[in-house]
């Protein structure tokens, strides 16, 4: 919704009757203001949404080389793996994990599958692997903070939508708190707070393939800020200046040679 072009897409935060949990906000698309970029579709950590033009999938902001995607990061070692591995299935909040016991030289190993495309990289799951088993990388990182003082009385309604277990939780005393090792930064939490300023997220940076466009530029500032738009231009700004000086060196070393 944030940085939908068209703005085409609405998310709403839904009613609830005293004394029920939250709900999960609802996502509406507005065909007749769909331009069917595919932003949406890029930008989604979760990959809920899918883009077709004439029942083909396709990205246009993607082919056309003015959106970049996310990079999605998750390695595993399966020879570091026992049948232990098996449990590793339980955490993902998404069932996106499968594990297989198979045989091999007559020895019982496990076969460890991974839906990568719709990762949201909350890593979950390494606490259930053995250490540097699984390697996984956020795609977006930033801060999230409760301002316990502003919740209403009782309310945990941001714990009750949280898509990540264990990301948010109740202290003893029944406040909201944060745990934000596993936290994917949606926003999901920030949408059904009912109180103006007692959750706030930023986000600092978002991983992802390299591209040159003022499109994504302007995509950035909205999803993250003025400040993460800049911090990532110094970065391209060095990464350059470090090819520059890489290819110049090895010129003169040819020249040399």
């Amino acid at each position: 919704m944030e940085i939908c072009p068209r703005e085409a897409i609405e998310v709403t935060r839904m009613p609830k009757a005293e004394g029920e949990e939250a709900k999960t906000p609802t996502v509406a698309i507005s065909k007749e203001k769909c331009s069917y970029c595919g932003i949406c579709e890029v930008i989604c950590p979760f990959a809920a949404l899918t883009t077709r033009i004439d029942g083909e999938h396709v990205i246009p902001v993607v082919k056309s080389e003015s959106f970049p995607q996310l990079v999605r990061e998750v390695t595993v070692d399966e020879t570091m793996c026992g049948l232990e591995c098996t449990e590793i299935e339980e955490p993902c909040p998404l069932d996106l994990i499968k594990v297989k016991v198979h045989a091999k030289d007559g020895k019982e190993g496990v076969a460890v599958e991974v839906d990568k495309e719709s990762c949201p990289c909350c890593r979950l799951c390494e606490t259930k692997f053995p250490d540097g088993a699984i390697q996984v990388r956020k795609m977006f990182e930033g801060t999230l903070r409760i301002n316990s003082e502003k919740c209403p009385e009782g309310c945990h309604d941001c714990l009750d939508v949280c898509p990540i277990t264990g990301v948010l939780y109740l202290s003893e005393d029944q406040k909201v708190q944060v745990n934000e090792q596993n936290c994917v930064y949606c926003g999901a939490c920030r949408i059904v707070c009912p109180e103006e300023g007692a959750l706030e997220l930023a986000r600092t940076r978002i991983r992802h393939t390299e591209i040159r466009s003022g499109t994504w530029n302007k995509a950035l500032e909205k999803l993250a800020s003025t400040k993460a738009v800049t911090k990532e231009l110094k970065t391209k700004s060095g990464k350059k200046l470090r090819r520059s000086v890489e290819n110049r060196c090895i010129d003169e070393v040819e020249d040399y040679v």
